[in-house]
């Protein structure tokens, strides 16, 4: 370690050297090392995944623009990596954290994290992306404030809390695992979890009468949720990074892996609340508390949690068309964010992706418009710069759904940098999916019942709707979405319930610039971490 350690500080004092010398924007170091270790979710010991012994892990608090350095040491007994769910890699999908773009950390080795949280503002989260590591923790929260000279439509609130729920299944991430490489569907989860910990696990102390904002994601693997507060009402703030209109909720739903920032003002008599998650779209309905506990509380929660809604699509796909950008709030920079208007552009190309659930060679596996993603020997972005033939050609998912038999191949669509793509998520099954895409936050326009066609477009929102990472799309439905394509790098398109994902429904959209200009994309890291056919080949010179 005593290498390790001298080699960080020499790294330390570069970048604080070029930071301070040209006035860049600042920099945050965090070490991390990731181990296994005892955790009990919902009371049953388990092998959970911490880092630097927590579950879940530190949290990442920075500001727009702000440099992340983040040295990560594997010192589990298999490769590992992380992933920033929503922080868009601007320029940089080398920092992306998935296998398409990175060699893993082999165990008992360190890779350091170049990120920078680039115009961006919001709530998000980080995850381990390998195998299927993410069931077994190794998650934490990302928040990025706007710089102080940048108004927020809110005044301050008194307190910040962070909630990561989701699912949980009590066999260990490798048993679970060997289920899906045996073929088979996973059970239905064994119960929901706030922070780590089942009901009544933890306690969110506020002074009556003060604002709090509570930042909420879903970092679960099989199912949506619906958030709510006994007693009190959600202001709407802010969706992964967007300010929106603040509209008032009693409950919200959140898909899996979306965020979101509600206001929440201690109004009522002081006593103990119920915070509650529970499972949406499920015949068996899973639910977790903690507890909302005033400072100067005169009893403890009484009577049962408040209830959700359970099955129903149509309320919730009501309320996400409630959310709307607030077009009057600053964003990252100085312009105002609902400057950009995404309705008045012509797109160039229409991409409509259909998910389905075959069996190919006897098993169960997941597909995007037929294909269902192999894994690589190499990662794609490595692949494509060292020009290694025969791990991937672009052109092997095509631009909608062919109808034909699904099949296993290494997706990867081509696409052209500064492109203004309208993609269109169709879902024939009976259940809800939640796509993520890499690098984007893009603008959701349209979302609805039955199936889509060009006549579906008179019924898209031109004027205000978010822009997200993270989309629904509900049981035999669609949802269209606009997408600036200004991003060039290697980046992946998945669903984000992790069996589907896992086995095969996920792609990689390669946006290409000719150019080949820092100004597009920044070069290789120098410390990448190089595997299969690109082993034993240089990045560039130190």
């Amino acid at each position: 370690m005593g290498l390790y350690t001298s080699v960080c500080c020499v790294l330390l004092v570069a970048l604080l050297t070029v930071s301070f010398t040209n006035g860049e924007d600042p920099y945050r170091f965090y070490n991390w090392n990731v181990t296994y270790g005892d955790i009990y979710p919902l009371g049953v010991k388990q092998q959970g995944i911490l880092i630097n012994g927590q579950f879940p892990g530190p949290q990442i608090d920075s500001v727009t623009n702000d440099n992340l350095i983040i040295s990560v040491f594997n010192s589990l007994d298999e490769p590992f990596l992380l992933s920033w769910n929503g922080v868009q890699q601007r320029r940089n999908s080398w920092q992306d954290g998935v296998f398409g773009t990175n060699c893993p950390i082999p165990p008992g080795k360190n890779f350091t994290y170049v990120l920078q949280v680039k115009d961006q503002i919001g709530s998000y989260f980080y995850f381990p992306s390998l195998a299927f590591h993410k069931a077994a923790g190794g998650y934490g929260s990302i928040k990025i404030a706007s710089r102080p000279r940048i108004p927020v439509p809110f005044p301050p609130p008194a307190g910040d809390f962070t909630i990561l729920a989701g699912d949980w299944f009590k066999q260990n991430h490798t048993d679970l695992k060997a289920i899906l490489d045996g073929g088979n569907n996973l059970p239905f989860p064994d119960g929901l979890i706030i922070n780590g910990r089942g009901s009544n696990g933890n306690t969110f102390t506020v002074d009556q009468g003060n604002t709090y904002r509570f930042r909420i994601s879903n970092v679960g693997i099989a199912t949506s949720i619906n958030f709510r507060i006994q007693g009190h009402k959600m202001l709407l703030v802010e969706v992964e990074g967007i300010h929106t209109l603040q509209n008032t909720y009693s409950s919200l739903d959140l898909h899996l892996g979306q965020s979101c920032s509600v206001l929440v003002t201690a109004d009522q008599p002081p006593q103990d609340y119920y915070i509650v998650v529970s499972t949406r779209f499920t015949s068996q309905v899973l639910s977790a508390t903690s507890i909302l506990h005033y400072s100067n509380s005169a009893g403890s929660v009484s009577g049962p949690p408040p209830g959700g809604p359970t099955t129903e699509v149509d309320w919730s796909l009501e309320q996400a068309r409630s959310f709307r950008r607030n077009l009057t709030a600053s964003g990252p920079r100085p312009n105002p964010q609902g400057s950009y208007h995404y309705g008045l552009i012509n797109t160039t190309r229409t991409i409509r992706l259909t998910n389905s659930a075959p069996i190919i060679n006897g098993k169960q596996r997941y597909a995007v418009n037929s294909v269902s993603f192999l894994q690589p020997d190499t990662p794609l972005k490595v692949a494509d710069y060292f020009k290694i033939s025969g791990v991937f050609s672009t052109g092997s998912i095509s631009d909608s759904p062919s109808g034909g038999g699904a099949y296993l191949q290494t997706s990867v669509m081509h696409a052209d940098f500064r492109a203004f793509v309208e993609l269109v998520f169709e879902n024939p099954e009976e259940t809800l999916q939640s796509w993520h895409m890499d690098g984007y936050s893009f603008f959701v326009v349209g979302m609805d019942g039955g199936e889509w066609t060009p006549a579906s477009r008179l019924r898209y929102n031109l004027q205000d709707t978010v822009s997200r990472c993270t989309v629904q799309v509900y049981p035999n439905s669609w949802t269209a979405i606009y997408v600036p394509l200004d991003n060039v790098g290697m980046w992946n398109v998945r669903s984000e319930n992790w069996a589907r994902q896992y086995l095969g429904q996920q792609f990689y959209l390669r946006v290409y610039s000719p150019a080949n200009s820092w100004r597009d994309e920044y070069p290789i890291p120098k410390n990448a971490l190089l595997c299969g056919r690109a082993s034993g080949r240089r990045t560039r010179p130190l």
